[in-house]
């Protein structure tokens, strides 16, 4: 049995290496286990940093495509691919790099290999046994498939698969219209793709609120891509050229070909790898960990954190559940995670962004509602940079004027929300910003007008 650990925390994805680090820096032995032979996880090798890197050469690509309109005239331009993925990977691996540096500075010891749950106190890594205080569970999650349309890495892609296209395809269907859906849409769009987006819900971005679907709907078809919402795919038939997809919209049949599918319906929870059938760790029937409040499994000792718990799977909600949960183990006072102010980014074009509560939502935990809006049609600075399509909304209790929640599809949206990050944790009301200066020209300036909207004098609409 090797030496006894504070805490042994099993994933390095973006909840377990931060957790790593924030254990080193409170000064507990803490070791984490990582299968694959890089740190990181799935939101920096096959989620979030790939994909958000693929999504800024698409909106240079369109820069490019757009310079004439700001009286620059460039020559033949041409999209290099394979550049495209390599400047991928670039930034990928210098952010493993960076991972690998704050463990050393923070004497978080790395053990490589599959780590698996003895009991409470015991780790075991192909084969060797280690003893620790505290476990940590942040295995992740995968890519889902649905039961009748599995992916075989060629014709029927999944998320993984598809970051290792090695040329843009002539034709797409993406099937479920969440933010991985999106995101993909929206980049091979852009790369020249003609591109097809399936939902089975009444709207694209099923958890925003509607008016922001229904304008961020608007601008995508706008750019050329065909939108089925209320709709499913009932078949997908690998040919000798592509796929062949039936789908059922609105009562009717209609079939698709494309040269590829790419299935974006969700990701599943990896618990199966942890041995947690040798203990009393409670999942559930969807195989999500139940955890408390601080993030503590049923087992005293045992703590679960990001994919593998029910709460959103957003890498910066399981870097905050690292933290709580370290922070726990060692005895500090601790706060719980409030998870209706932690932020939704769809870092699409245009992009889209989130914090608290829909009006939907508002009014079914019965808010009185007041809600304002501002269009970034009318912001200068939207204009000035030729993008200015989408709104800022404000969902805000009428009886304290405190804000519920905040919703922009627009430039920058991903960038601009952290205001309403800070408005909801400060229990801000509209007045307080519609009363903040805003700088001018700034998209920020939205925001403020929104918030006087709420109380009917937006100077610029």
């Amino acid at each position: 049995m090797e030496q006894n650990y504070d805490v042994i925390v099993i994933g390095s994805g973006p909840g377990g290496y931060v957790a790593g680090i924030r254990a080193g820096q409170l000064g507990l032995k803490v070791g984490v286990i990582e299968k694959d032979p890089f740190l990181g996880g799935t939101c920096l090798h096959r989620g979030c940093i790939p994909t958000k890197s693929l999504l800024e050469n698409a909106d240079v690509w369109q820069k490019v495509q757009k310079a004439k309109d700001f009286g620059i005239t460039i020559g033949d331009a041409k999209l290099d691919f394979s550049a495209v993925q390599t400047r991928k990977q670039g930034v990928v691996d210098q952010n493993a790099k960076g991972i690998e540096f704050l463990f050393k500075k923070n004497k978080v010891e790395r053990i490589t290999g599959m780590g698996t749950v003895i009991d409470a106190k015991t780790v075991e890594v192909d084969g060797k046994r280690l003893s620790t205080k505290n476990i940590i569970l942040a295995m992740g999650s995968v890519p889902k498939d649905l039961p009748h349309i599995k992916a075989d890495g060629k014709r029927i892609i999944n998320s993984d698969h598809i970051l290792r296209l090695t040329e843009v395809p002539k034709s797409m269907l993406v099937i479920g219209a969440g933010a991985v859906g999106c995101e993909f849409a929206s980049i091979f769009a852009r790369f020249g793709a003609k591109v097809t987006i399936v939902e089975v819900m009444p709207q694209l971005l099923p958890i925003e609120d509607e008016d922001i679907a229904k304008e961020f709907t608007r601008v995508f078809k706008k750019k050329g891509i065909d939108v089925y919402t209320d709709s499913k795919v009932l078949s997908c038939e690998v040919t000798d050229s592509g796929v062949k997809s039936t789908i059922e919209s609105k009562g009717k049949q209609v079939v698709i070909e494309t040269e590829l599918v790419l299935s974006a319906t969700g990701r599943r929870a990896v618990t199966e790898t942890a041995g947690l059938d040798k203990t009393q760790v409670k999942i559930d029937q969807r195989g999500f960990i139940q955890v408390d409040e601080f993030m503590r499994t049923n087992v005293p000792g045992i703590y679960a954190i990001g994919d593998i718990v029910p709460t959103p799977a957003l890498a910066h909600c399981a870097s905050a559940e690292g933290i709580l949960a370290v922070e726990h183990i060692k005895g500090m006072p601790v706060r719980p995670i409030n998870y209706d102010h932690v932020p939704n980014c769809t870092y699409t074009d245009p992009e889209v962004a989130s914090v608290g509560l829909t009006e939907k939502k508002a009014k079914e935990r019965g808010y009185d509602v007041k809600i304002g809006k501002f269009p970034f049609t009318a912001n200068s600075k939207a204009k000035i940079i030729g993008e200015a399509n989408g709104l800022v909304k404000y969902v805000v209790d009428a009886k304290y004027d405190e804000l519920l929640g905040v919703h922009i599809v627009g430039p920058k949206a991903t960038e601009l929300i952290v205001e309403g990050c800070a408005a909801l944790e400060l229990e801000a009301t509209s007045e307080s910003i519609a009363k903040t200066i805003h700088a001018h020209p700034t998209l920020s300036e939205a925001l403020m007008e929104a918030a006087e909207d709420v109380m009917g004098h937006s100077i610029h609409q």
